[in-house]
């Protein structure tokens, strides 16, 4: 764990002019144009054809400005990680953290409705399918930090709402509330990464970054807000430009990343960007739906730990909670494998491909994901099916945990790469799926189990999981076609 500390205080080092050149030297020469506006080279690229020719346009004061966040120090690179890390977390615990206390919350409300029980915990996901489309493209009008600063805001009013509702509608129409509000660092933390952090080293930053979700401490989300400093570049010039028309007088200065579009249009052509890209872009269209995949089966899995361990196991319902550490522990020891060799993985395979930097090089991971989905998923349903000691499903779980990480991460670390100057939007696209299909899923969990059988029913799911282990490999091999591909080509 040291030396991953070591390596992740490095991430924030800023990169050799040679390195810029290669963490953005992509194949597709439509995305290297978008890459250098986002990665804040020294150039406006893809903004305007000679900006520095033109005095009233306001770019970077050079290529170490400070005020560009690829410039930022190491230490508030790494406190806007931690910040975002501590949302995600707090945003990710409030998804689950009715599901071991169903019973007692239907008990308070006179209920023995099972279905009620679960949407009650599944209906703030469907949060997550609808605060992404709204939330991404405004991070994108008005800036990340007042987009999270009202939404953390937001999610500790409709919690506290949760805590004091008088009755079941109540408390589903705010746990949904919530569920909205808590969808911003989930959605927006992969801009804030791809704004501070080259490519060679974001795969460690998205490790630092998940953190937050898997071992997070328990704070609350307005404790450091104020340290959570703007990192998206179209607002800080903008920014800029305006102060810089007060202070000198000019109103004919404009930034060197202004679209010429005015807030409503942008935001207009913004708001569908997310379902654009999930419609007609197959390479986000498939990652998604494996990532939806994944994660629907965490939810479906969750639902069996009452009946399990309580019902078969004899565990009372405040060591139920403990059950879930299995994930957890899973999704540890992935963190740890992923961000020793995830960053390294992408620096060995762009040397030995001529240096020449590709969205694939994220993808082996998502191998060990393919293969480890189904034998967890095998592994809890038939030890538990066969009344084995309760350690060997909670290591099936643990097996899933892993699986799923080393699914959805590395998965998103190639959208991020691959759709830079979007990226926010591609992580939203990928949130709506996962939620449109964790939602649901667990809705028809119980009746899936109770026809099915633990044993049966969660290896339905296993073998849908084997039919998807081939999807690495056709990314690694066919991906690039793809995203050069005529059908690809749809300006966002």
């Amino acid at each position: 764990m040291g030396s991953i500390t070591m390596k992740f205080a490095k991430l924030v080092t800023p990169p050799s002019r040679k390195d810029e050149s290669q963490h953005d030297a992509y194949s597709d020469k439509d995305d290297i144009e978008e890459q250098s506006v986002r990665n804040n080279t020294s150039s406006s690229a893809g903004t305007r054809e000679h900006p520095e020719k033109d005095p009233n346009i306001v770019d970077w004061d050079g290529p170490d400005d400070l005020e560009n966040p690829i410039n930022w120090s190491e230490k508030k690179k790494i406190a806007s990680i931690r910040i975002v890390s501590i949302l995600a977390f707090l945003s990710l615990l409030g998804s689950t953290i009715t599901s071991p206390a169903g019973v007692d919350i239907m008990a308070t409300f006179n209920s023995t409705n099972q279905t009620i029980e679960t949407l009650v915990t599944s209906l703030y996901l469907l949060g997550y399918v609808f605060g992404p489309l709204v939330l991404a493209p405004l991070s994108e009008l008005y800036g990340r930090t007042i987009v999270y600063n009202v939404c953390n805001f937001s999610f500790l009013i409709w919690s506290v709402a949760c805590a004091l509702a008088y009755n079941l509608s109540a408390l589903i129409i705010f746990r949904l509330l919530a569920g909205l509000a808590g969808s911003a660092p989930m959605t927006i933390a992969a801009g804030t990464i791809a704004d501070m952090v080259p490519l060679e080293k974001r795969g460690l930053a998205m490790m630092g970054w998940i953190m937050g979700p898997v071992l997070g401490p328990t704070i609350g989300p307005l404790g450091e807000i104020q340290l959570n400093a703007e990192s998206y570049t179209y607002t800080i010039l903008e920014n800029k430009t305006k102060r810089l028309q007060k202070e000198i007088g000019n109103l004919d200065l404009l930034s060197a990343l202004d679209n010429g579009k005015q807030p409503k249009e942008f935001f207009r052509v913004s708001i569908v960007r997310p379902v654009q890209m999930l419609l007609f872009s197959p390479i986000v269209l498939l990652l998604s739906l494996y990532m939806a995949t994944m994660y629907g089966y965490q939810y479906l899995i969750f639902t069996t730990f009452p009946r399990v361990f309580q019902g078969q196991y004899d565990f009372t319902k405040s060591s139920v909670g403990l059950v879930y550490l299995g994930i957890g522990v899973g999704f540890l020891v992935a963190l740890v494998f992923s961000g020793m060799i995830s960053d390294q993985l992408v620096k060995y395979l762009t040397k030995r491909n001529g240096g020449i930097a590709k969205p694939k090089y994220r993808l082996p991971l998502l191998f060990a994901g393919a293969l480890l989905a189904p034998i967890g998923l095998l592994l809890y349903g038939w030890t538990v099916e066969n009344k084995v000691h309760w350690i060997v499903p909670i290591i099936g779980s643990a097996f899933l945990g892993a699986a799923s990480f080393t699914v959805i991460m590395p998965a998103l670390a190639y959208l991020i790469d691959a759709y830079t100057i979007y990226a926010a939007s591609a992580t939203a696209a990928a949130i709506v799926s996962c939620s449109l299909l964790g939602a649901p899923l667990p809705l028809a969990g119980n009746s899936m189990y109770d026809a099915l059988g633990v044993g049966w029913g969660t290896s339905l799911l296993g073998f849908i999981a084997v039919v998807f282990a081939p999807v690495p490999l056709v990314f690694w091999k066919y991906g690039e076609r793809v995203r050069n591909s005529r059908f690809s080509q749809v300006k966002f």
